[in-house]
């Protein structure tokens, strides 16, 4: 699954899907994920899994430029994971899927901060975090309280916002 961005957000599914840029994607949690990153947030109503493409890589601006790099940098993070081979290549196939954003040249990250802070201004806070895994269910490590994050500084900074395994709540 390589990087999963997680939303924690106080408006339904169907809200959040129809505020995102067109080819990005939001699916729900599963029940006990669900259950955890809800837990997290005051007045949260869903919590989702966001993808462009097969993961959340060019969401946060984590894909590298050239593809053979990319993927080498990937297979590194998962052999020190001791990922077995056929989940390797399982993952590597599902992040080759790349969104039709990217496709068109458009810059997916500051496509997707401009989502994060138009829905900081709907919907209040919400809760962010990304994580490196190759197992889609494993459950996200967390390092304890998120810091807050204004919206106006998701948008000036759209890949460096949001760190690996470091909650953030947006707010307005």
């Amino acid at each position: 699954m390589c990087y999963r961005l997680f939303l924690t957000s106080p408006l339904t599914l169907s809200e959040i899907r129809s505020m995102l840029p067109e080819g990005i994607t939001a699916d729900l949690l599963p029940p006990a994920l669900q259950r955890f990153f809800l837990s997290q947030l005051p007045r949260a109503r869903t919590a989702v899994a966001l993808r462009h493409g097969g993961c959340a890589c060019d969401l946060i601006g984590r894909r590298l430029p050239e593809r053979e790099d990319d993927e080498r940098a990937l297979r590194t993070r998962y052999r020190r994971q001791e990922v077995n081979r056929s989940d390797v290549v399982r993952v590597l196939e599902a992040h080759r899927k790349r969104g039709p954003m990217a496709d068109l040249g458009t810059d997916v990250a500051e496509a997707f901060a401009g989502f994060v802070a138009e829905h900081a201004r709907n919907a209040g806070p919400a809760l962010f975090l990304t994580d490196f895994a190759a197992d889609p269910n494993r459950e996200p490590g967390w390092p304890g309280g998120a810091r807050q994050v204004p919206a106006a500084a998701v948008r000036r900074d759209p890949a460096g916002w949001l760190q690996e395994d470091h909650p953030v709540v947006v707010v307005p």
